[in-house]
């Protein structure tokens, strides 16, 4: 009797596919057989919830094979199996944990093929997956679920942003994480977020919030997840763009030539038709608008209060439970929060005090972390001993050539961010560390050296000034900068376009016979006559699409000094040139220097307005600009300050880069050998380059060229033509060479024309 049942239940479940195609073809026809199978459903269904652990090998193919059929017909009868979707969730839901593999994949397979069919949205799927993600212990089931979620949710946002489910799934996965904190649930919370950041679908602050509160979990893999989110996080996004816009171009001439030499079929031509729609659909894509793509340090709503809640919770607090490595990468983001937000967190600095010697494991970590955290705004007195202790640990005539190269570079990377940490004493036994005999030492010696010379002259004695800085302290264009101060912002270049329309102006009035400086009159004259011409022949749409550039706040050329504090106390020198160049005595003086400072501040753009030529000729002088820059040509000090300042403002700072030229020495034999084989792949013997070519040429199936396969001719067949070349006379000769000539210049015998 068993054997029969058993018989039947094979025959039915064969005749399903069957049956599945009829309908697909004619639901009408065989509503009646549908019915009857999905009567069959419904008894199983029954007797599987009532005893889901007694269930047979048999009974459970045949239940499986039944949804199987009922997912792929229900949209024929959407009001027969209007209950079919909720079943589908409650066996999941109440049984996931005892179902068996194959019927707990089909039933996941069949919610999101209703899914796809728009019998349930995206949001009651997801809403009954999440929670058993989150829940189940069975590996494999966890895998299933986080693929079919991220493709839906991939789906979702394909055509356009759905916002709605957006805020629904993104408010899930933060109740996920405050709701228990100390939960190692939290991390499906993390890889969703970070997988969806990665492919730009999740691109807002509202995703930067939920990867908050990981890092501010208990769980250290959730705290794991979160803080490596911010150090990672967007290279990862830049990564994966860069991988696909970087697809293999589509050759459509050659496909097109293909299609013409081998058989003609509608293959053929439908494989054309979808490349050259992908070949539009690509440069669709590379003429529009490149996105926005604010970075997750950026986007943050509070980041003080992120990076003191950071730095108290896990680093200063007593009974954390992160061990070394973990506690490095939160310091790693907590320095990165306030170098780059300018934050002021001072409990900070007296926290590395205890990790800078040379004996501390990561050391160079630490100290990168430390000159991270480092900028303009951190006062000096806090800096001062930390850069104190790190010259008296690494840098001495006792130390390792390794660690003396990294205290400095450590050293320079401080004061590259705030140059009044340094003492003049300090500086002075550092600088003479580039007479060292060690190759790193002496470059991180002379780099400090470089960076003082910019950036405070006035501290080097006057054999290190070097000629520029010694000039430009005797002309007061070099001065000492103050705690905190800051340069106003303009348009870049702008003094760049003034000084050649000043140049313009003199060069036609002296091709006209008149003298270079004219009344304000004429020079108004000149100057509405030019805008005119400038706004001449414009088209606003090729105006709107050109990118000349845009509003960039930059430095300007000249700063306005204030005078020292009563405590500071310069040379005799300097205050004979302070006083001579910042205070003068007459009013005259006075007149003269306010005179000399309004002609230096550029009026151009708050007196006219810009033209489209006149922004055409600035991005031309910007560019122009910007190679002399490359090539080391007319800096001023602002410039130069700036640059040093802006340096790595948006990008991290590792320990390699601490570590500098510590790893230049004599490299091995087998160093060697391996450096130069790098890259070469395996070579068992030596091989020409024409060996190698028609090697390579093999093995893409290409075939041998006329020349070659001259060469591998038998010599026999080739005596008849060599005894014609002897036998041929002057003018059949001088043809020959002709018809040579002439078809080098046609292109080869075919020729080039039109290809």
């Amino acid at each position: 009797m068993v054997r029969k049942r058993v018989g039947a239940l094979e025959k039915v479940d064969a005749d399903l596919p069957n049956l599945q195609y009829k309908i697909r073809r004619d639901p009408r026809s065989y509503t009646e057989e549908f019915l009857n199978q999905y009567g069959q459903y419904q008894s199983q269904r029954d007797i599987f919830m009532a005893s889901p652990n007694t269930a047979s090998s048999s009974g459970i193919i045949s239940f499986s094979n039944l949804i199987d059929f009922v997912a792929h017909v229900s949209d024929c009868f959407p009001e027969d199996t209007a209950e079919f979707p909720e079943d589908l969730k409650t066996i999941l839901t109440l049984h996931h944990a005892e179902l068996e593999s194959e019927l707990r994949e089909k039933i996941v397979g069949s919610l999101v093929l209703l899914r796809r069919k728009e019998i349930i949205d995206s949001s009651n799927l997801l809403n009954a997956l999440f929670p058993i993600l989150v829940a189940t212990p069975s590996k494999t089931l966890r895998t299933l679920l986080f693929q079919k979620i991220l493709s839906d949710l991939r789906t979702s946002n394909a055509k356009s942003i759905n916002h709605r489910l957006n805020r629904t799934i993104q408010t899930a996965l933060f109740n996920l994480l405050t709701s228990d904190r100390t939960s190692s649930k939290g991390i499906w919370a993390v890889k969703i977020t970070r997988e969806l950041w990665k492919r730009q679908i999740w691109t807002d602050a509202k995703a930067v919030e939920i990867m908050k509160e990981a890092s501010l979990a208990d769980n250290e893999k959730v705290i794991g997840g979160g803080v490596r989110f911010f150090l990672g996080g967007d290279k990862e996004r830049e990564e994966l763009e860069d991988e696909s816009s970087d697809d293999e171009a589509i050759d459509v001439g050659k496909l097109k030539h293909q299609a013409g030499i081998n058989k003609k079929n509608k293959k053929a031509k439908r494989t054309i038709e979808d490349a050259v729609k992908k070949v539009k659909r690509n440069e669709k894509k590379k003429n529009q608008p490149h996105p926005l793509n604010f970075s997750a340090l950026h986007l943050l709503h509070d980041p003080q209060g992120f990076a003191e809640q950071l730095f108290s919770k896990h680093l200063h607090n007593g009974k954390s439970k992160l061990n070394l490595d973990q506690k490095l990468i939160v310091l790693q983001l907590v320095s990165r929060l306030v170098g780059l937000h300018k934050l002021t967190v001072i409990t900070l600095y007296s926290y590395f005090i205890k990790y800078l010697t040379p004996r501390q494991p990561q050391v160079t970590s630490f100290l990168a972390s430390l000159a991270q955290a480092t900028h303009s705004l951190v006062p000096p007195d806090a800096l001062e001993p930390l850069v104190q202790k790190i010259a008296n640990e690494f840098v001495s005539e006792a130390s390792a050539s390794e660690v003396a190269s990294a205290g400095l570079n450590a050293i320079r990377e401080i004061c590259v961010r705030q140059p009044l940490a340094m003492s003049d004493t300090l500086l002075q036994d550092l600088v003479m560390y580039r007479k060292s005999k060690d190759k790193g030492t002496m470059m991180a010696a002379k780099g400090l050296l470089s960076l003082y010379r910019e950036v405070g002259a006035d501290m080097l004695k006057k054999r290190d000034r070097g000629k520029t800085a010694t000039m430009g302290i005797k002309s007061g264009s070099i001065k000492e900068r103050r705690f905190g101060e800051e340069d106003a912002g303009g348009i870049e270049g702008l003094e760049l376009l003034e000084q050649w329309k000043a140049d313009e102006r003199k060069r036609k009035r002296a091709e006209r016979g008149l003298p270079e400086l004219g009344t304000d009159e004429e020079d108004n004259e000149d100057d509405e006559a030019e805008e005119q011409a400038g706004w001449d022949n414009w088209d606003a749409e090729s105006d709107a699409s050109d990118d000349s550039g845009g509003w960039i706040a930059v430095d300007s050329d000249d700063e306005i000094n204030i005078s020292d504090s009563d405590d500071d106390q310069p040379s005799s020198k300097k205050v004979k040139l302070d006083t001579a160049a910042k205070q003068p005595e007459t009013e005259e003086e006075k007149e003269k220097a306010d005179a000399v400072l309004e002609n230096k501040i550029s009026k151009l753009a708050t007196t006219k307005i810009l033209t489209p030529a006149d922004l055409a000729k600035l991005q031309e002088l910007r560019l122009e600009a910007s190679m002399n820059k490359a090539m080391g040509k007319n800096k001023t000090q602002a410039q130069r300050l700036k640059e040093i300042a802006d340096r790595h403002a948006d990008d991290a700072l590792t320990a390699d880069q601490i570590e500098g030229f510590s790893k230049l020495r004599k490299s091995t034999k087998e160093e060697m050998i391996a450096l130069a084989r790098e890259g070469k792949g395996e070579r068992g013997e030596h091989k020409s380059t024409q060996a190698l070519r028609r090697a390579k040429k093999d093995a893409e199936g290409k075939s041998t060229t006329n020349k070659e396969k001259a060469r591998k001719k038998n010599f026999l067949m080739t005596l008849g033509k060599a005894k014609y070349k002897q036998k041929r006379s002057l003018t059949q000769t001088r043809r020959v060479l002709k018809g040579h000539i002439e078809r080098s210049k046609r292109g080869g015998k075919r020729g080039n024309i039109g290809m």
